[in-house]
């Protein structure tokens, strides 16, 4: 019985092992285009979109198996005649806003530029303020 219940408890412990990446990569994952103008376009618009699995690395520099799909979907949306802005704008409507490391002012993105110029003009103020005040004490000590 124990063994029964050892055997059981391995096989639970070994099941996460089954679930990895048994699929081959996608065509255009690992190969790139015939024609060098295309590669140039697809190879430019990988570099300005994140790895979602990496989140610090381009899919052009990722070797996630999410990059790679990515990669084949930017190289044969080129191949078939879109333009990067197209697919850039498909892959941002498929997954999000953070896909992207060129953001664009959207009303859910606008918080992250107007947050840092608020951000900028409070510490200017602050600043203004402080150094106004010694000079008053300074003129006032003299």
């Amino acid at each position: 019985m124990i063994r029964v219940l050892l055997t059981f408890l391995a096989a639970l412990i070994a099941l996460p092992l089954s679930a990895q990446d048994t699929m081959p990569p996608a065509p255009y994952a690992y190969n790139q285009l015939d024609d060098p103008a295309l590669e140039a376009q697809a190879t430019a618009l990988m570099h300005t979109l994140r790895c979602l699995k990496c989140q610090s690395q381009s899919i052009a520099d990722s070797d996630a198996p999410m990059a790679g799909d990515m990669r084949h979907q930017v190289r044969s949306r080129i191949l078939a005649g879109e333009s990067p802005e197209e697919i850039r704008a498909w892959l941002v409507a498929r997954y999000g806003d953070y896909v992207s490391y060129t953001p664009t002012v959207s009303s859910s993105t606008w918080p992250l530029f107007a947050i840092p110029a608020l951000l900028i003009l409070i510490v200017a103020a602050v600043l203004l303020r402080r150094l106004g005040r010694r000079r008053v004490d300074a003129g006032d000590a003299s």
